[in-house]
C-alpha cells in the first residue's frame, strides 16, 4: 500500500530522461492510478489499457535508474504522452489535465508578432542617420546583409540545445549552453555581454527621455507664452518645416535658410532656459522620477504598459507616412563623390551602420525563450525568419521614406540627425505627440530594463534577487550614474547604439553562437571545412565590426 503511494520516477531520476518532444516535460511523473480514484467532469474518463501497460515498463525501469548508468534510464517510448499524465493527490484521488500545455501556447502569427515588437525599440529612431552615414544605396543592401547574417545566428542559438544529448536543456538559456561547452567562463562571460546591452540600452533610453522631456517642454512653455522659437536657423520655410540643428555646411542663409525672431519677454525665456536645458539640467530632473521606479522589487506592474512600444512604432510609421507624402521625395544619386547637398551612395562610414543594426537585430539573449511559448515548434524557423523579415521591412521602410523625403536642397542630406525626430521643430503637432508617447513609453519600459538587469547581476554574485535595499540601491546608483552622464556630455544616440551594438554582438551574436556550432557538429563527426570556414568568417566579421567603431568617425 505504502509502495502505490509513491510516484514511480522521482525529481531525481526524471532528470536524467532524454528529451522526448516540445510538449513532454521531463519533470512530469506518470504513473498508473485505478479507475476509481479518478476526479474528472466526464465520469467515463478512465486510464488506458496502453497507459496501464507502460506503467508496468515504468515501474521495471524505476528499479534500475537507481544505478549509476544513464542507459537504464526509461526510454522515449515507455514515458507516456501528455494525455496520459495525471496530477496525484496525497488524499488518494487523480485529477487528469486536459489541454493545459496545449492552450498556453501561442500561435505562430502571435510569435512573429512578440519577435517584432519585442526587436523594434529605440534602434529604429537612428536607421535613417546609419543610411546617410553609409550611403543610400550601400546602407539598404547593409541592412538586408546584416539582418540575414543575425538571423542566421540566431538559428544557431534556437537550435543549440537541442544538440545536447543526454541532458533535460528544456529550461535552458543561452548562456547556459555557453557554460556546458566553455564552463564558468561561458556562462559569467555571455552573462556580462548581456548586461552590456541592457546597461546600453537604458543608457540610450536616459539619453532620448532627456531629449523628449526637453522637447515636451519647449513646446508647453512656447504654446503658453505665445513665442515662435526657432529650434536652428538652418531649416526650410513652410507648413512643413525641416530643420538642421547641427549643420556641418554653411549655407547661404538668405538662399537656404528662414530665421524665425522670438516673441516675447527675452528676460523670461532666457531664465526658462536656465532652467530647462536639454542636457545641464533635464537628465538630473529623471533621477526623481526613475531612481524610486528602479528599485521596486516586481516589475509586474509596468509590464502591463509594454502594448506602447507597439503603438509608439505604428505611430512612428504613421508620421514619416505623412511627412513624406507632404515633402516628397529629394534624390540625386552620386556614387563615390559629395556634393552640397547629397551623400554618395557608398561611403566609408558604412560601420557606423553596421555597429547600429547590431543592436537593431538583437534578440539573441532571449530567443529560446520566446520560441519556447510556439504552439508548433516545427515552425519555428519559418516564424523566426518571417519576424526578422518583417522588422528588416520596418527598418528600411522608416529609414528610406526619411532619407528619401528630407528636403535636399536646401538642406544637406549630411544634416539627418542620430535622432531623426530632431530634425523636426519642437512646435511641429505630430512630432510633439510622438515624443509624448516615446516618452511615457520609455519611463515604462526603463523599470523593466533595470528589473531584467538586477535580477541577473544579483542572482549570479548573491544567489538573490533581491538581496537587500542597500545593494539593489547601489546598482540602481550607478546605472542611473552612467545614464546621467552620458545624457550629460555624449548625448548621440547614435554613437551610443553602435559601441553598444558592437560590443554586444560581438559575444552573443558571432563568436559564441559559430564556436558552439561548431563544436557541436565537431563532437557529432559532422564538422567540415567549407563550415569551418563560414563560421571563422562570422568570427571575424564580430571583430572587424567592433574595431572598425573606433575609427570611422
Amino acid at each position: 500500500m505504502e509502495d502505490e503511494c509513491k510516484p514511480l520516477l522521482s525529481e531525481q531520476h526524471g532528470q536524467g530522461l532524454p528529451q522526448t518532444g516540445s510538449t513532454t516535460s521531463l519533470s512530469k511523473r506518470p504513473f498508473h492510478v485505478e479507475p476509481r480514484k479518478i476526479v474528472d467532469v466526464d465520469p467515463q474518463e478512465r486510464v488506458s489499457a496502453e497507459a496501464a501497460i507502460l506503467n508496468s515498463r515504468v515501474h521495471y525501469y524505476g528499479k534500475l535508474t537507481g544505478s549509476s548508468d544513464r542507459v537504464l534510464s526509461p526510454p522515449d517510448h515507455v514515458i507516456p504522452q501528455p494525455e496520459e499524465i495525471y496530477i496525484y493527490s496525497p488524499l488518494g484521488t487523480a485529477f487528469k489535465v486536459v489541454g493545459r500545455d496545449h492552450g498556453s501556447k501561442n500561435h505562430s502569427i502571435v510569435t512573429i508578432f512578440a519577435i517584432w515588437n519585442t526587436m523594434m525599440g529605440t534602434s529604429i529612431l537612428s536607421i535613417p542617420w546609419g543610411l546617410k552615414q553609409a550611403g543610400f544605396t550601400l546602407g539598404i543592401l547593409i541592412v538586408i546583409l546584416v539582418g540575414a547574417l543575425m538571423l542566421y545566428c540566431c538559428y544557431i542559438i534556437l537550435k543549440s540545445t537541442k544538440s545536447i544529448p543526454s541532458l533535460d536543456t528544456s529550461t535552458w538559456e543561452f548562456p547556459d549552453v555557453c557554460k556546458y561547452y566553455f564552463g564558468k567562463f561561458g556562462q559569467w562571460s555571455s552573462l556580462v555581454f548581456s548586461m552590456v546591452s541592457l546597461i546600453g540600452a537604458m543608457v540610450v533610453y536616459w539619453v532620448l527621455m532627456s531629449n523628449f522631456l526637453f522637447n515636451a517642454g519647449q513646446f508647453i512653455y512656447n504654446y503658453a507664452h505665445n513665442i515662435s522659437s526657432p529650434d536652428s536657423e538652418f531649416g526650410t520655410n513652410g507648413s512643413e518645416r525641416v530643420i538642421c540643428p547641427y549643420p556641418d555646411i554653411h549655407p547661404q542663409k538668405n538662399d537656404t535658410a528662414v530665421f524665425f525672431g522670438e516673441a516675447g519677454n527675452s528676460s523670461d525665456v532666457g531664465s526658462f532656459q536656465q532652467y530647462w536645458s536639454k542636457t545641464n539640467t533635464i537628465p538630473f530632473y529623471l533621477i526623481i522620477l526613475l531612481l524610486p521606479l528602479l528599485s521596486f522589487r516586481s516589475a509586474s506592474f509596468f509590464a502591463k504598459f509594454t502594448f506602447l512600444g507597439t503603438a509608439s512604432v505604428a505611430y512612428l510609421i504613421v508620421l514619416v507616412t505623412v511627412k513624406a507624402t507632404r515633402l516628397g521625395f529629394h534624390l540625386e544619386f552620386h556614387w563615390f563623390h559629395q556634393t552640397k547637398f547629397f551623400v554618395p551612395e557608398f561611403r566609408l562610414l558604412f560601420p557606423q551602420l553596421t555597429g547600429v543594426l547590431a543592436l537593431a537585430f538583437f534578440i539573441h539573449n532571449c530567443i529560446i525563450t520566446l520560441m519556447k511559448n510556439n504552439r508548433h515548434q516545427e515552425n519555428n524557423v519559418r516564424d523566426l525568419s518571417v519576424a526578422y523579415a518583417l522588422v528588416a521591412l520596418t527598418y528600411l521602410y522608416v529609414g528610406v521614406m526619411v532619407f528619401a523625403s528630407y528636403p535636399s536642397p536646401p538642406l544637406s542630406k549630411d544634416c539627418i540627425e542620430p535622432n531623426f525626430l530632431d530634425n523636426f521643430p519642437s512646435s511641429d503637432i505630430m512630432v510633439f505627440l510622438a515624443r509624448f508617447f516615446l516618452l511615457f513609453q520609455m519611463i515604462s519600459v526603463y523599470p523593466l530594463l533595470g528589473y531584467l538587469l538586477r535580477v541577473q547581476f544579483m542572482t549570479q554574485v548573491f544567489k538573490n534577487p533581491y538581496p537587500s535595499v542597500f545593494h539593489v540601491g547601489i546598482l540602481n546608483i550607478v546605472i542611473v550614474a552612467a545614464g546621467v552622464l552620458v545624457a550629460k556630455f555624449f548625448p548621440n544616440i547614435g554613437d551610443v547604439i553602435r559601441y553598444t551594438g558592437a560590443i554586444c554582438g560581438l559575444a552573443l551574436v558571432f563568436v559564441f553562437p559559430a564556436l558552439v556550432h561548431m563544436i557541436s557538429l565537431k563532437r557529432r563527426g559532422l564538422l567540415r571545412w567549407p563550415s569551418v570556414l563560414f563560421h571563422s568568417f562570422l568570427i571575424v566579421l564580430g571583430f572587424a565590426n567592433l574595431v572598425a567603431q573606433f575609427f570611422s568617425h
